[in-house]
């Protein structure tokens, strides 16, 4: 079958691991599903693991992709939630959890192979494309909101790094649920997008904001960490997923975090409940993910090179058939 892969690592220039070709369609067994993938879409979780980053070389090749919509065996429409061995199922009860392509061939091609339990029926007000973009970025977003930063209707929420998957989410989704959300940007046409999407306000990177927030949804790290501490108020909360930039900032701000009390919580992908939730709220309210390019399968480079370049807003899907 036709898959995008890691065929090596290289830490410098992730690209040059990247080979497109046939790979060996997923065999049956036992506790697992094989589903006929329709979209799947791209996370910087694909670069990192080109780098090497969760994929070891001696699983090599591998390929990429832990977003996928598709049609299982019996001919159901679904979702895929990527976390595999998160609470045993399909796998042995002592593996750790683990995202799809750390261990387990992924979405970038005709066919993925997971654990039963990790399929959810896909609402038929979802396209495949637009299913397909929420198990990773989505996900995360909606855990950090609703979850981890726990804010309620009213509270103000600033997202740092507008353009990218997860923080276009944020937006989107402190939205719907009733946020005064900031945006920050250092492109003058994503601040304008994150104004579009429902953002109040989108502002430089770095930029002070008209008042300090609730919550921060931190993804980019280095770059914007200090920023994001100087935004919260007394007692806020920082949810961090993601460091793009790096994950050692020249300033900690740590006699800021204990003076005013600051909660710094780490957040990571989500359950399944959470993704069914999100699945949910996304067919009842109309809410839809934000698309910036969908492309074939065979020009899975395009997309790789475009967000590399940190040139799109929103998700990058790519269609197997």
């Amino acid at each position: 079958m036709f898959a995008a892969y890691a065929a090596r690592i290289d830490r410098d220039q992730p690209l040059n691991g990247l080979e497109l070709g046939e790979r060996p369609a997923p065999e049956a067994r036992d506790g697992w599903t094989i589903v006929d993938v329709r979209a799947a879409s791209l996370n910087h979780h694909d670069l990192w693991s080109l780098r090497g980053v969760g994929l070891a070389e001696d699983r090599l090749p591998m390929i990429l992709g832990c977003d996928a919509a598709g049609v299982d065996e019996d001919g159901n429409e679904v979702v895929l939630h990527s976390v595999i061995g998160q609470t045993g199922h399909g796998v042995g009860p002592k593996e750790p959890r683990s995202i799809l392509t750390e261990r387990y061939q992924g979405t970038f091609a005709e066919q993925v192979s997971v654990p039963v339990w990790n399929v959810l029926p896909k609402p038929k007000e979802l396209s495949f494309e637009e299913a397909a973009c929420l198990p990773t970025a989505w996900l995360t977003a909606y855990r950090m909101l609703f979850t981890n930063a726990g804010v309620r209707p009213g509270d103000s929420v600033l997202v740092q790094g507008a353009g990218g998957g997860v923080a276009t989410a944020a937006i989107v989704l402190g939205k719907a649920a009733g946020l005064r959300v900031f945006a920050t940007s250092r492109d003058e046409a994503k601040r304008k997008r994150a104004m579009d999407l429902g953002a109040v306000e989108a502002v430089e990177s770095g930029a002070r904001l008209p008042q300090r927030v609730d919550a921060v949804i931190e993804t980019v790290g280095a770059a914007t960490w200090s920023h994001s501490v100087k935004s919260l108020k007394p007692g806020g909360t920082l949810v961090i997923s993601g460091a793009t930039s790096g994950d050692r900032p020249s300033h900690a701000e740590l006699t800021r975090i204990f003076f005013l009390e600051l909660k710094v919580v780490g957040s990571t992908m989500g359950t399944k409940d959470e993704l069914e939730d999100l699945l949910s709220f996304c067919a009842a309210t109309g809410v839809r993910p934000v698309i910036d390019e969908v492309l074939p399968l065979d020009r899975a480079r395009e997309g790789f090179e475009r967000m590399e370049s940190g040139e799109q807003f929103g998700k990058i899907v790519l269609t197997a058939s």
